[in-house]
């Protein structure tokens, strides 16, 4: 494989790991927040525990997510450094806001809210944790102001011509709110909150199959299953407005999202299939008319299909259309376990409910799957432009790497990120097993103490 490749590789590896911890730090912020205001209101010191609880997992999500989100920061100088000349003017702007108004509120805060428990009143502490939710949440939007201007470019010009061309913001707001921004930070973020949502349903499940810190589950599953059900319902319409400004604005993206090499109306929506590139034709179980209707709002719309763009110029159909299916079926799942979970709530009887927990468990999987493969769709779509209709990817590969520094380096990356991996479980293994305990109560005593708050 050439150098350019490999950096694709590697900046995809290293982006996908990154994208682990982000998102359960966004979710288990406003988990956070929703358990520690339950405890306000309340004083019932089971929610201070919970949010103790959760607060030791949030603290190991922030410390991977900024150590190997740093990677990412490096890699556009060394491998990316002809991209980076041509969009630093925009990025410069999105990313210092990312640090200033992002990270530093989020990290100072979180000192805080970690061991500030009997140090500050409970309304300061409560400010602590609203500080580093909203911290987590600004990081998120300054990150997909940036790719979501790779891929609606807007607010801009180009200066300069060849290997000196470089985009120059014209109007800053014009490029925050470019054409797709508004969608894709909702539904971005709608994904962040589930991966925070199921982690608590994953873990609480766990302890119902283990009869451990049953009033602890119990309380942390009501909430996450209230949650998850609101959440989901919120990103089916996050995911069908999405969709329809893929259609307008990248409407080959969406042609390799559904398979479709012939423009048409009446337009099938594909359920689950096999793209045949060689023969330019899709096998698996369709939906006459559904897509046409979804994307333009009427049944005989055209759909755009890929042989009305240059084959140069096409992303690699297979894997965007599975990646988006993909996505689409971890949202039905997430679904089907928690209508399941929410039956036997209804029925007071979640503790024999063996395999819905079971599936609970790994359900902390769906909502990491979607987000990986989502981001797949998203970026392996827009290719080969590296920002759309503008740069194609090639162009903005350093110039002075070569393909065995590149290979050397996603060696390395590779084996780093494996023992960061390594570690994390082992941390968070470690502190589900140890599970929460009242303040001032052993382990064993610590359902009493729960049931009876003056004890």
């Amino acid at each position: 494989m050439d150098a350019v490749m490999l950096s694709r590789i590697q900046f995809a590896f290293t982006s996908m790991f990154h994208y682990i911890y982000p998102p359960l730090s966004i979710g288990l912020g406003v988990v956070l927040v929703i358990m520690e205001g339950i405890y306000i209101k309340t004083k019932n010191p089971l929610y201070k525990e919970m949010a103790k609880f959760w607060a030791g997992i949030f603290s190991l999500t922030f410390a991977l997510g900024v150590a190997t989100g740093l990677v990412q920061v490096f890699g556009f100088g060394t491998n990316w450094a002809s991209y980076s000349r041509f969009v630093g003017d925009v990025f410069g702007s999105a990313l210092g806001a990312e640090g200033v108004f992002a990270f530093f509120l989020e990290s100072g805060f979180l000192g805080l809210m970690l061991f500030g428990w009997n140090r500050v009143s409970a309304k300061m502490h409560y400010f602590a944790t609203w500080m580093v939710a909203l911290g987590a949440h600004f990081s998120s939007i300054w990150i997909v102001v940036a790719n979501s201007w790779m891929q609606t470019p807007a607010g801009h010009k180009i200066v300069g011509e060849g290997p000196d061309a470089r985009a120059v913001i014209t109007n800053f707001w014009e490029m925050v709110f470019n054409p797709s921004f508004l969608d894709r930070i909702t539904h971005v973020v709608l994904g962040c909150w589930l991966c925070g949502i199921f982690l608590v349903l994953s873990i609480s499940a766990y302890y119902f199959l283990k009869n451990k810190h049953i009033e602890f589950a119990k309380a942390s599953m009501k909430i996450g299953l209230i949650l998850s059900s609101v959440v989901l319902v919120l990103q089916l319409f996050s995911a069908h407005s999405t969709a329809r400004g893929v259609a307008v604005n990248q409407p080959t993206k969406l042609a390799a999202m559904e398979g479709i090499f012939d423009t048409e109306t009446h337009a099938p929506l594909s359920l689950l299939g096999w793209v045949d590139v060689k023969n330019q034709t899709m096998h698996g179980i369709k939906i006459p008319s559904l897509l046409s209707l979804l994307a333009f709002g009427k049944a005989d719309a055209p759909v755009m299909g890929l042989n009305e763009v240059p084959v140069d110029e096409r992303p690699p159909v297979q894997v965007v259309y599975q990646a988006y299916h993909t996505m689409i079926w971890m949202w039905g799942l997430m679904a089907l376990v928690t209508v399941a979970a929410i039956f036997f709530w209804i029925r007071n009887n979640f503790q024999s409910a063996k395999w819905t927990l079971r599936a609970l468990v790994i359900s902390v999987m769906f909502p990491m799957v979607a987000n990986q493969v989502g981001w797949m769709t998203a970026e392996i779509g827009r290719q080969p432009w590296i920002v759309y209709k503008i740069l194609k990817t090639p162009a903005g590969v350093s110039k002075s790497i070569v393909a065995a520094e590149v290979a050397w380096s996603l060696t390395m990356l590779f084996l780093i990120y494996s023992m960061l991996l390594v570690l994390f479980l082992y941390l968070l293994d470690r502190k589900i097993k140890h599970g929460p305990v009242a303040e001032g109560a052993r382990p064993s005593d610590t359902a009493e103490v729960y049931r009876n708050p003056t004890r």
